[in-house]
């Protein structure tokens, strides 16, 4: 019990407020968009109450949890991740022409959400543990042998979106750990090459057809052209107040596809209009903000490569969702962090704060 009140006073409860009001804004929009489209049993709105339920406690629990027990077990963390990716292109569930859920009676789970989470501290472990500058090359050949399987096995699915977040945390980790930018360089004309290959002979269909539409969002009035010009639309029209929670009416009308998931931040700005997206990136901003500080105290190689991560991979997902949503890329079904719809993607996005919570609170007890 002292442990616990110790733990407690030492908790950041100045980073654990924006992440629970974002929670909320999303359980309230959820909960309105259930309403517009006449889910009177507001099943949907439940099931996200309950996952934002289990995430706090998940999130309490890791703040509890030493961390140094996640850096000793990433090993076999790894492995449960090639597992876990393997066996869902296997016995796996198909939705939106991905399969990468498993399904049971009342709920789905993607496994890709928490894979985000053993890749982040594997490489903080990989990186921590090794001197960079010794054989940079041969260290960042090493770590691209351990990111690839992941993000192959995921492309597979095949779900682009989330094997190019992937990717990402992988140049992240590479940038924190200050390697020659030459190297990133070289990687870019790699992907230029692998992306025109890509395009020949592994996209289908649909994939081009997004990817397409980043050049003409609204082109076309069905598929992803149509998708992007509705959430455009419902971006504009809120105006800088909104029209109100529960009004909006490209997300009450159903005219915006995938409202409470890839599309929740255009109804965000309808239903709020300008100020509440500004509250949202504020919210954010005090997230990136609070960790910056903590990592200045923090003298633990895994914990400062970990958080600084973290923010990479939650700074990834809003832009990218952000993005999708004003058309700039192309939807890839990428979640609002601690917005959007989805048990997993809450789930595992609390479950990171509340590690970065326990490297903060250990770096206090120990400065």
């Amino acid at each position: 019990m002292n442990k616990i009140i110790l733990y407690l006073k030492n908790f950041d409860w100045i980073l654990f407020f924006p992440v629970f009001l974002l929670v909320c804004f999303g359980l309230v929009e959820i909960y309105s968009i259930a309403l517009g489209q006449g889910a009177t049993d507001l099943l949907n709105f439940k099931k996200q109450v309950f996952f934002v339920g289990l995430g706090l406690g998940c999130l309490f629990f890791f703040a509890f949890f030493d961390f140094n027990h996640l850096k000793n077990w990433a090993k076999y963390l790894y492995a449960l991740a090639i597992l876990m990716l393997t066996a869902v292109l296997i016995f796996g569930s198909s939705i939106r022409g991905t399969k990468g859920w498993f399904t049971f009676t009342l709920f789905s789970l993607q496994p890709v959400e928490f894979v985000k989470i053993i890749m982040l501290i594997f490489l903080a472990y990989f990186f921590s543990s090794r001197a960079i500058k010794i054989r940079p090359l041969r260290q960042l050949i090493y770590s691209g042998i351990i990111s690839l399987p992941l993000i192959i096995l995921t492309f597979l699915q095949p779900d682009f979106g989330s094997a190019a977040i992937l990717f990402l945390v992988w140049l992240i980790m590479m940038a924190i750990a200050d390697f020659d930018k030459k190297y990133f360089i070289i990687l870019a004309l790699l992907l230029v090459v692998l992306a025109s290959l890509l395009w020949n002979f592994s996209f289908v269909e649909y994939q081009k057809q997004r990817v397409l539409t980043l050049i003409h969002p609204t082109a076309g009035n069905l598929g992803e052209g149509y998708n992007v010009r509705q959430a455009i639309i419902a971006v504009g029209s809120g105006g800088l107040i909104g029209r109100g929670v529960g009004f909006g009416s490209q997300s009450q009308l159903k005219f915006l596809p995938a409202a409470q998931n890839d599309f929740i931040f255009a109804v965000i700005c309808e239903e709020l209009g300008f100020g509440g997206a500004v509250l949202v990136f504020l919210l954010y901003l005090i997230i990136y903000f609070r960790c910056l500080l903590a990592v200045r105290r923090i003298n633990n190689d895994f914990g400062i490569f970990f958080i600084l991560g973290t923010l990479g991979l939650i700074f990834c997902e809003m832009f990218v969702n952000i993005s999708m949503n004003i058309g700039i890329l192309p939807v890839v079904g990428i979640s609002l962090p601690f917005l959007s719809y989805g048990g997993s993607s809450i789930i595992s996005s609390l479950i990171l704060i509340g590690i970065m919570e326990n490297i903060i609170i250990k770096s206090k007890l120990n400065y």
